[in-house]
C-alpha cells in the first residue's frame, strides 16, 4: 500500500473514533455503574 493510502485508512479510523467517543463513553459508563452495583451486593 502507498502512503496516502495508509493516511486515509488512518484518517478514517480517527473520525469514526470522534464520532462514536460519545456513545462508547455513555456504554463504559453503564458498564462501570453496573459493575459497582454488583459489587455492592456481595
Amino acid at each position: 500500500m502507498g502512503v496516502i493510502e495508509v493516511v486515509l485508512i488512518i484518517l478514517v479510523l480517527v473520525g469514526l473514533a470522534l464520532v462514536f467517543k460519545s456513545q462508547i463513553s455513555g456504554i463504559a459508563d453503564g458498564v462501570y455503574t453496573t459493575i459497582k452495583t454488583q459489587i455492592k451486593k456481595f
